[in-house]
């Protein structure tokens, strides 16, 4: 282990998610032996999917803990050491459209809400609507980096909004939305992202700076609140002209 870097700390990985995982498995027996009562091969299945969660929770958070981390502090202190900070704007767009796409919550939430709308509500549409919303809200997080925009200002004009949007959203709409916010602030978001912009507010050199480094992942949690509902306002009127 010594010899191999990536595996540098997977003991304590490892002792984590048994941790989180262990009550669990205590309480499924507990109430298997008194009301359950399931049968053995289920049961025995079971144990098998508790094994390979085990095994993917532990390689996910080694691989944040040796690439995601590093690499997105690495590139945020690079665009934050250039002259030409606003490239940082753009490449959170980017990177925020991306990360989103990419993340496992998003697309399980898409499908069910397809699933569930009887296909009124296309998966597609949801998550392109949350991608573009994160994307958006990662921007935004790196302006406030680059500007040095007071962070109140943003995420409370952001709520407000939220709020006054409730009144024209169509109501299939508004638990989606909500729904939608905590989804899309997964590992891929929460590792990448913020790791980019703690590394673009403290390049090298500089003391970072808690007030910027912090706080994007609320305003990823709360784009695809306004995006939903922002769509929702089109399917509002979309059933309205319905005969």
């Amino acid at each position: 282990m010594r010899g191999l870097p990536i595996l540098a700390g997977i003991d304590h990985v490892m002792i984590d998610t048994a941790a989180a995982l262990i009550p669990l498995i205590i309480f499924f027996i507990a109430v298997q032996v008194t009301h359950l009562k399931l049968p053995i091969g289920y049961v025995t299945g079971l144990f098998k999917g508790v094994l390979l969660t085990f095994a993917g929770m532990v390689l996910f958070l080694q691989g944040v803990e040796v690439a995601f981390l590093p690499a997105g502090q690495a590139i945020g202190a690079y665009l934050g050491s250039l002259e030409q900070r606003w490239v940082l704007i753009p490449f959170g767009f980017l990177l925020g459209f991306l990360a989103t796409y990419a993340e496992p919550a998003v697309r399980v939430l898409s499908y069910q809400v397809e699933q569930s709308s009887s296909g009124f509500i296309r998966a597609s549409l949801i998550l392109y609507t949350l991608s573009a919303g994160v994307a958006v809200a990662v921007a935004l997080g790196m302006a406030r980096i680059v500007y040095g925009i007071p962070f109140l200002a943003v995420i409370v004009t952001g709520y407000l909004l939220a709020i006054a949007l409730l009144r024209y959203a169509d109501r299939d709409f508004i638990a989606i939305a909500f729904d939608s916010g905590g989804v899309a602030t997964g590992p891929m978001a929460v590792t990448f992202l913020t790791s980019l912009a703690a590394g673009a507010a403290a390049p090298p050199g500089e003391r970072m700076s808690i007030s910027n480094s912090f706080g994007l992942v609320a305003l990823i949690a709360l784009a695809p609140i306004l995006s939903v509902l922002l769509i929702s306002t089109l399917y509002r009127r979309k059933k309205v002209k319905l005969p």
